[in-house]
């Protein structure tokens, strides 16, 4: 008996986790494959509505018969209303593809894809959005938030020398993930704050920080201390990003974009290059953001430059009245109103 209690206890804690996690994983499997089969349910209802609409002739009153007619089938369903239908309805017509139905638009819940048909109006954004949700696991508020913070036109929008300096393929990747500009509105700061209370702010509120950054970026410190020939020098934010396998500095300017930050960062660069770049990592990327920058000047600073640098720009909350933004509901608020829906819907 001695000896099997001593088995079980050096083994059962492990074989209960390996169950746990068999379990949890069948468990998000069944989740993600009830969800596809409700999106492409939805899609087939909507498109058989569509047709019959155009073939048949007819009228927008049919959808409230046939909401009628769906509950008393299906009583124990929801989802069936007029208003649902006629969701399913301008999704089918927005996306005739299947295919693109079936491949990214179903990897998504019915909730992302009524957000991305409120939110968007260019089909070509609402499939980088719904790409951009299954690659990072964005909440559907989280989405909302990156569709109103105009996250498709920022990407890529940063002056940089990447083209001239990096491989293409890396080169092609640091470009696509350097926005202009980087939306602060999580800050409670004002326009006239200094550079060190922008970067307290940002590293007090590290996972907004991290969110608007983007995927792949990972937080080494701030103020880091590096030390070349006896003399001591601080990095404000210093990341590694996992995609890139580089390091990436982040150098914070309340001001606008003056020549002498390139070069400032180009320091920098090359000693985080010789201090702590090892095998296998690529050259180290610097970013500089400031409040303003002229796009000539930072050109001409970056001309010569050999080693990677961008300049972008970023915003504090947008000009809201006090009292509206105030009333504005948090994430976490917007989270547990979701949630109380799906729960509703699941039932």
């Amino acid at each position: 008996m001695t000896q099997k209690h001593s088995f079980l206890s050096e083994n059962y804690d492990a074989f209960l986790r390996s169950l746990k996690e068999r379990i949890y994983q069948a468990q998000v499997r069944a989740v993600l494959a009830v969800n596809s089969e409700l999106v492409l349910l939805y899609w087939n209802i909507g498109r058989e509505i569509l047709l019959r609409q155009e073939e048949a002739g007819w009228g927008g009153k049919v959808i409230d018969q046939l909401a009628k007619d769906l509950k008393q089938a299906f009583p124990q369903m929801q989802g069936f209303s007029s208003r649902s239908l006629k969701y399913m309805r301008t999704f089918a017509e927005a996306y005739p593809d299947y295919s693109i139905v079936q491949e990214v638009l179903a990897q998504i819940t019915w909730y992302h894809n009524i957000a991305l048909l409120e939110k968007t109006k260019s089909p070509e954004q609402r499939l980088w959005y719904a790409q951009q949700t299954i690659v990072n696991g964005w909440s559907r508020n989280i989405l909302v938030l990156q569709i109103e913070t105009g996250l498709f036109q920022r990407m890529g929008g940063a002056v940089t020398n990447f083209e001239r300096v990096l491989p293409k393929s890396q080169s092609d990747l640091a470009r696509q993930l350097m926005k202009d500009p980087y939306c602060f509105e999580f800050l409670d700061l004002s326009q006239e704050a200094e550079e060190r209370a922008l970067e307290r702010g940002l590293v007090d509120h590290i996972r907004d920080f991290l969110l608007e950054l983007g995927m792949g970026f990972a937080f080494l410190g701030s103020q880091y201390p590096i030390t070349v020939s006896d003399k001591d020098y601080r990095l404000d934010l210093l990341f590694y990003h996992t995609h890139l396998h580089c390091y990436v500095v982040i150098d914070l300017k309340m001001g606008e974009f003056e020549p002498e930050y390139s070069g400032k960062m180009n320091f920098y660069v090359t000693a985080v290059d010789h201090i702590l770049r090892r095998t296998g990592d690529e050259p180290t990327i610097g970013l500089i953001i400031c409040k303003s920058k002229n796009k000539t000047i930072v050109e001409y600073a970056l001309n010569d430059m050999q080693k990677p640098i961008g300049v972008s720009t970023f915003q504090l909350k947008r000009n809201l009245p006090s009292e509206l933004q105030n009333s504005l509901p948090t994430i976490e608020q917007l989270e547990i109103e979701v949630s109380t829906l799906t729960s509703k819907d699941s039932r």
